[in-house]
């Protein structure tokens, strides 16, 4: 009888190791199986996944491509996390945004949030949120010395700072104890709204603070403008970083230390459903900002402090509660990417101002991932990470290249008021949108696997955001416009437009190409219809005119059989009424039998739109 060591380990180390040149051999086996035949590095390409930014995800990463030492959690350069011991004391701040202008209703959201799981408070005020005057009676038994408070004020962030620090001093809160953000932030409100932003008052508000509220911070390095905007990554973290570095220049010029400039500042980025991307875009932040403050002379006072919020721009208003599954993603990345405080947007953010039930599980998102799953128990989890430290490393790359772009063009003012940010983004926003219109890159529920029945929640209107500088886009904009326009032919006529799906054959020949048929026309609002026996040439054109079909219909079938019946079967189908036939497959494919074809790399908002158009559905 054989008796293993008890380390467990030697058994493995009778092996040989694998080199890279074997596992790309195998690789190279296993495309040739699916019709590429690539060898080598080019093997390895097939498998790799172009990101945004000049990124690019391989299928594999190994100890070469680990970066320079990231130093340890609490010290310089801050990648592993700003502090020594992470959020494994306690986890992150829960932070709950609260937007509505109705004081009382704020004040019991605000109450219900804090005794159910939130550890701190996001209030909007002045335009698009409480009046600054009714700071008061929206914090009506909120006991402020436990509570950290973060304001969102815009325009009015000096009233709304000066209201804050007033309450504080009238219900006898000592500086020491207050806590949070004043969030004044006048550069991202220029990026907003396009108003020229003017320092001054964010600078006096900093040296009070400085001088009189240790943990108080006054100024917030919002970089949701930029993300909203449609910027990628690598631009919203450069963006926050010209920001940041302006603040710092005027806090400097304005009689405050380096060190207490620093001290002054609160970071907040977008997480997103993109795990990794978001774990290291957080990772990279930290880095970014802690280069900046060493260039400033300060480099251990460079840990930047952050705030996660879960991406407006991924939020759909179709099938709504998709977005609970986004969110939850979002918080864990940001989570595990060492953000210091999440908001977790409800789920209905998109439809107007959230309910009881949705602020519930925006912030039970928290509570789970903190409490039964344990996630901030370990600090930097995903450090060490071959993937993750590598992208980490390449996104700052990036990032701090488009830093570079807007400091030579006079800082994030004149990049700004140049036009060179907004170009830059929609630039951006662009390729991704053409992305998302071949379905490219999914929206579950919306681009994929939509439900034309579903009936959407009624929230009360939210107040209006601001608006006149960059624009708000969303991934699912363009299938929500292609949605509304069925909404509205059903609310016309009483029923959704229609098409009629032709399939030939057996099941095993159709089924694939009817069921993305079927997605790719509900995604904008088009209703499929079919007869559940496949069709031929003699019984088509009695199942179209019995679907009630808008003029269209789709052959979906195999290649040989398009090549058999399809021509036939669009002919009978033309004579009963369809103007237009579609074919499910690639361009080429029994290529005269079809006005057009509906395939994987099709271009999906284009089709569609036509579609609706041949239909006669009013834009």
């Amino acid at each position: 009888m054989t008796v293993l060591p008890d380390d467990g380990l030697s058994l493995a180390a009778e092996f040989p190791d694998a080199t890279h040149e074997q596992w790309q051999r195998l690789v190279e086996g296993v495309l040739r199986k699916s019709g590429k035949d690539v060898s080598g590095g080019a093997a390895e390409d097939a498998l790799s996944t172009q990101l945004e930014d000049g990124l690019l995800t391989r299928p594999l990463y190994t100890t070469p491509d680990t970066p320079a030492d990231t130093g340890f959690p609490g010290f310089a350069p801050f990648v592993r996390g700003g502090t020594p011991a992470g959020g494994s004391a306690s986890g992150w701040d829960v932070r709950q945004r609260h937007l509505g202008t109705d004081p009382a209703q704020v004040n019991e959201a605000v109450l219900a949030d804090l005794e159910n799981g939130v550890t701190s408070l996001w209030l909007c005020l002045g335009g698009g949120g409480v009046p600054v005057d009714a700071l008061g009676r929206a914090l009506d038994g909120v006991y402020l010395d436990l509570a950290p408070v973060s304001l969102d004020a815009g325009a009015d962030f000096e009233a709304a700072g000066r209201a804050l620090l007033a309450l504080y001093a009238e219900r006898g809160i000592a500086p020491q104890a207050a806590r949070g953000c004043l969030g004044a932030d006048p550069l991202a409100h220029e990026a907003r709204t396009g108003e020229a932003a003017d320092l001054g008052a964010a600078v006096a508000l900093a040296r009070e603070t400085a001088a009189g509220w240790p943990g108080l911070r006054a100024l917030a390095v919002d970089a949701l403008p930029y993300h909203e905007a449609g910027g990628s990554a690598a631009q919203e973290l450069g963006l926050s970083l010209a920001a940041g570095t302006a603040y710092l220049r005027a806090l400097t010029a304005g009689g405050l230390g380096v060190e207490a400039a620093l001290g002054q500042l609160e970071f907040r980025y977008a997480a997103t459903a993109d795990q990794f991307l978001t774990i290291a875009k957080f990772r990279a932040a930290r880095r970014l900002w802690a280069r900046v403050a060493e260039a400033c002379g300060a480099p251990h006072a460079g840990a930047q402090r952050q705030h996660a919020v879960t991406s407006p721009v991924m939020m759909t208003r179709r099938d709504p509660w998709v977005n609970m599954l986004r969110t939850t993603v979002a918080c864990m990345a940001a989570g595990v990417g060492g953000a210091d405080a999440v908001t977790v947007l409800p789920f209905d953010h998109e439809l107007g101002l959230p309910d009881a039930f949705a602020r519930r599980i925006a912030r039970n998102t928290s509570s789970i991932l903190l409490e039964e799953s344990h996630l901030a128990r370990v600090v930097d989890p995903a450090g060490g990470s071959y993937y993750v430290e590598r992208l980490t490393d390449e996104l700052a790359d990036a990032a701090w290249e488009f830093f570079q772009t807007v400091e030579k063009a006079g800082g994030l003012a004149a990049a700004l008021r140049s036009g060179l940010v907004a170009d830059r983004l929609a630039a951006t926003w662009a390729e991704r949108s053409a992305k998302l219109a071949k379905r490219r890159e999914p929206i579950t529920g919306v681009s994929e696997f939509p439900l034309l029945s579903e009936q959407l929640p009624e929230r009360r209107p939210a107040p209006a955001a601001p608006s006149g500088g960059l624009p708000r886009v969303r991934r699912d904009e363009a299938y929500e416009a292609l949605r509304a326009r069925s909404d509205r032919h059903l609310a016309a006529t009483g029923a959704r437009p229609r098409i009629f799906l032709a399939a030939l054959g057996p099941a095993a020949a159709h089924t694939a190409r009817a069921t993305f048929a079927a997605n790719l026309f509900q995604a904008g609002g088009i209703q499929p219809v079919h007869d559940p026996v496949s069709v031929d040439a003699s019984t088509a054109a009695a199942a179209y005119a019995a679907s009630g079909a808008d003029g269209t219909a789709v052959l979906c079938s195999s290649d040989a059989l398009y090549e058999e019946q399809a021509e036939a079967v669009a002919a009978a189908l033309r004579s009963a009424g369809a103007t237009t036939v579609y074919l499910a497959g690639r361009p080429g494919t029994a290529a005269g039998a079809a006005d057009d074809h509906v395939h994987a790399g099709c271009d999906a908002v284009a089709v569609l739109t036509g579609a609706l158009d041949r239909m006669g559905v009013a834009p």
